[in-house]
């Protein structure tokens, strides 16, 4: 069954959260490139021409998703930051940062996904504001690190949400296993080399923050 045209706020924000859900679905399942904007919209339960009411392409659909779970993650993780004192021991942040990150395994499923999304085919206004809000939310999380530490600069702060994300994302992909590595990672050689994605965000995030403070 299709969806009828909504005619109220509500309707249309209730279309929108089935596209969302239906986008997420299979942006985890298929990857970026496995989704067509045909296939969400089929997902979804939508007719093509009703999924152009919403949203142009699939790139639009994938920030907005990408969007709403990244401001739930900031919301979670300025909270968090917020309850640090003032040269808060390194370990005691990494731990905080940390589990903000596990509180949202939505946004980390995306994650590795989003520089696919922005290299294709976005247009320049969904990329402007995309970019826009992503500065703002990072510009909060920012503040609250040169609070906690206070020789660590705005600038140097975002040093280390380049640094964190670009490892969050790749240990995040790197718990994607197959049944062929399952196995390899259950022999005692190759201990060494599995994934603990919540040793290894630690483990950066205080080694990054250590690296910044002692410049």
């Amino acid at each position: 069954m299709t969806w009828q045209r909504a005619r109220t706020d509500e309707k249309k924000n209730e279309r929108k959260d089935a596209i969302y859900n239906a986008a997420f679905k299979l942006f985890k399942e298929k990857g970026y490139d496995g989704v067509s904007f045909n296939g969400i919209a089929a997902e979804a339960n939508f007719t093509k021409s009703n999924m152009y009411r919403y949203f142009s392409s699939k790139e639009e659909i994938f920030l907005n998703v990408f969007a709403h779970l990244f401001e739930l993650w900031v919301d979670d993780c300025t909270k968090r930051l917020k309850k640090l004192k003032l040269n808060t021991d390194v370990s005691t942040f990494a731990k905080a940062w940390t589990k903000s990150l596990l509180s949202h395994k939505k946004f980390l499923d995306l994650t590795p996904l989003l520089f696919m999304s922005l290299e294709n085919n976005s247009s320049f206004e969904e990329l402007t504001n995309f970019k826009r809000l992503s500065m703002n939310l990072l510009y909060m999380i920012a503040s609250e690190i040169s609070r906690i530490y206070p020789e660590v600069t705005n600038e140097e702060a975002f040093q280390f949400l380049t640094i964190s994300f670009a490892s969050m994302s790749s240990y995040w992909a790197a718990t994607k296993q197959n049944d062929a590595l399952i196995k390899i990672y259950q022999q005692e050689e190759f201990q060494v080399l599995k994934p603990n994605f919540e040793n290894n965000i630690m483990v950066s995030a205080e080694i990054a923050i250590r690296g910044i403070k002692n410049k």
